[in-house]
């Protein structure tokens, strides 16, 4: 049926454009009668023709489409033969065909596809794809129930189905793209689209709660509704740890020897934030656009069913797999792209981007301080020299603008600790440790975290510079060490943080390349349908310095201060040391380069300040 629902939708697709084509005639005809025959076509066909071959070039690349297959490592019986005899029970007890295929993917997901043909009547080769993070963290009966539910979209033919949705869904989205906004033949595809959204989106719901009711009968109600719940708090567990843990170490040039074994871990040490996730269910209000009906609804669905005994299996998932870890590392090998990153244990790893942060922290400070005293660069040394010349003041007042030549001394006790904090872990006698149940500890040896602070007073103190110097040298630390670091080398992945396509920069368009030592303004960009792949290019085909040099380069030392007024989309006003200024306006549909930019260069201006 849905099968039948999508060819006729899509039928009727080509039928509105036919339609429109025979308008086209008949107003032609009709404006020939009141104005110049020549002009008549002019008017309307420079209109309808467009959308005539945005159908036709839209219809042939959809054709020409195929799903892209999965992002993941294939298991095979011999290396996971515990979890292929699970889904072969499962499928057994489902009525259906096991599938051919099975893959761990990097996700906390499950899905399954099928290389239907014939618009999906006649089934083809059956793969099940199972995020892997789910593997280090769910009960066998959990996973049984996520398997389950997706074994119940082959019973119902679901995927044999997909085929034709696919096709529609293209030929309507590459239709569109080649329409412009103006053009009054969009506004009617526009709006058949949204009507084919809505039916297609309705029967995916309903496939949904099927798939459900197939979960609960083959792995218990209990189970089908916990794994359901789990789903959205490992989610936002993955998140949190991508963000927090794995984040600041990838921009900064180095990745983790052992991903997913890093997320089980993160998972054990947080239990108590976890369980206090488990304890609660949002009431989430669904939509008619939306392709899963919200969470509450399907687990109430599922408990409203009648029970079947089923006997839960409270073993770690994990058995399922024989060698989880192996598995682990080798799908990061698959999918993992570390470039000229430094592969690291975790310990090492936290250590390592906490450093490069609190560098770049420093770099700020040494910057700011060596604009203002007027020398080409300075460290922790020259600082002390500054602030025994007596020029603590001079040195602070830009940090802290608003505040008086009295106050700004003490309060740039914070920066000095910060430089302070640099030299210590230079100077081997402070660091991080790791820790998985919260952030990174900055630890030393006895006495050294606070005696730091407390160098940083008195420093600050009238005729302190001297004795903090000496106190600094009895902790062991070497003020020479903290000093401005060389510029990152020029490569994609520590040198270029993000990149906005289409940017207005005082009104002018640019792509804007965001880099760890200033932005680029590349002029002309071009189509903002097309803006990730051109940056993408762009800074594949040159170091991140020569894209400096050969375009607009404004660096971070040339910003006095950044405000960003705007999150989404991003407008923040810059002002420079000379006193003028540049606004810069992100588009609603420019594209990224990657996903995160706008908040990277929204946090690359919050640091500046």
């Amino acid at each position: 049926m849905r099968a039948g629902f999508s060819l006729a939708m899509l039928a009727g697709f080509f039928l509105v454009a036919a339609a429109q084509v025979a308008a086209a005639v008949a107003l032609t005809f009709w404006l020939s009668t009141v104005i110049a025959g020549a002009l008549a076509v002019k008017l309307v066909w420079s209109c309808f023709a467009a959308s005539t071959l945005a159908v036709g070039r839209g219809t042939w690349r959809a054709m020409r489409s195929r799903p892209e297959p999965p992002t993941g490592l294939p298991l095979t019986a011999r290396e996971a033969p515990l979890l292929w005899a699970t889904v072969r029970e499962l499928a057994a007890e489902a009525g259906i065909r096991a599938p051919d295929e099975i893959w761990l993917i990097p996700e906390v997901n499950a899905a399954v596809q099928e290389e239907s043909r014939f618009l999906g009547l006649v089934g083809g080769r059956r793969r099940l794809c199972l995020g892997l993070p789910l593997l280090h963290t769910m009960t066998v009966a959990q996973v049984r129930a996520v398997l389950a539910h997706e074994l119940g979209h082959y019973s119902g033919k679901h995927t044999r189905l997909s085929a034709p949705a696919y096709r529609g869904r293209l030929v309507i989205a590459h239709t569109l793209r080649q329409i412009g906004p103006y053009n009054p033949s969009g506004w009617i595809f526009k709006g058949y689209a949204r009507l084919y959204l809505l039916a297609d989106n309705a029967v995916s719901r309903r496939q949904e709660f099927e798939a459900d009711r197939a979960s609960a009968r083959v792995a218990g109600i209990e189970a089908a509704a916990t794994a359901l719940h789990e789903i959205r708090v490992l989610d936002a567990a993955w998140h949190f740890f991508l963000n927090e843990y794995v984040q600041l170490g990838w921009e900064s040039g180095f990745a983790p020897d052992d991903l997913f074994a890093g997320f089980g871990a993160l998972v054990a040490g947080r239990g108590g934030e976890l369980d206090a996730l488990r304890a609660s269910t949002p009431e989430e209000k669904g939509s008619r656009w939306d392709t899963h009906p919200p969470l509450n609804e399907r687990i109430a669905a599922i408990r409203a069913l009648p029970r079947t005994p089923v006997l839960p299996d409270e073993r770690p998932a994990a058995v399922l797999v024989g060698d989880l870890a192996g598995a682990g590392r080798a799908l990061q090998e698959e999918v993992v792209e570390t470039g000229e990153r430094t592969v690291l244990p975790w310990p090492m790893f936290t250590a390592a981007a906490l450093g490069a942060a609190l560098q770049r922290d420093a770099d700020a400070i040494f910057r700011m301080v060596a604009r203002t005293s007027g020398r080409p660069e300075v460290g922790l040394a020259d600082v002390f020299d500054l602030i025994a010349a007596g020029r603590l003041a001079e040195i602070a007042q830009p940090f802290f603008p608003t505040a008086t030549r009295r106050e700004v001394g003490e309060l740039f006790g914070g920066p000095l600790n910060t430089v302070l904090r640099l030299a210590a872990v230079r100077s081997g006698v402070a660091g991080w440790r790791h820790l998985w149940s919260g952030p990174a500890e900055f630890a030393g040896a006895e006495g050294v975290v606070p005696a730091l602070e407390e160098v940083a007073r008195l420093a600050v103190s009238p005729g302190g510079a001297g004795k903090a110097r000496t106190e600094l040298e009895r902790l062991g630390v070497d003020a020479g060490r903290a000093t401005q670091a060389e510029r990152a080398p020029s490569t994609f992945g520590s040198a270029v943080l993000a990149g906005l396509a289409n940017v207005r920069v005082d009104g002018t368009e640019y792509d804007l390349i965001v880099l760890n030592t200033g932005l680029v303004l590349v002029a002309g960009p071009g189509s903002a349908g097309e803006g990730r792949q051109r940056m993408l290019r762009l800074v594949e085909s040159a170091p991140a310095a020569k894209l400096a040099e050969w375009y607009r380069f404004l660096s971070y030392e040339e910003i006095a201060a950044a405000k960003v007024t705007t999150q989404t989309p991003l407008r923040a006003d810059l002002t420079l040391h000379g006193g003028a200024t540049v606004s810069i306006e992100q588009g609603w549909t420019g594209e990224e380069i990657g996903k995160g930019s706008r908040e990277r260069l929204a946090r690359v201006l919050a640091e500046i300040g």
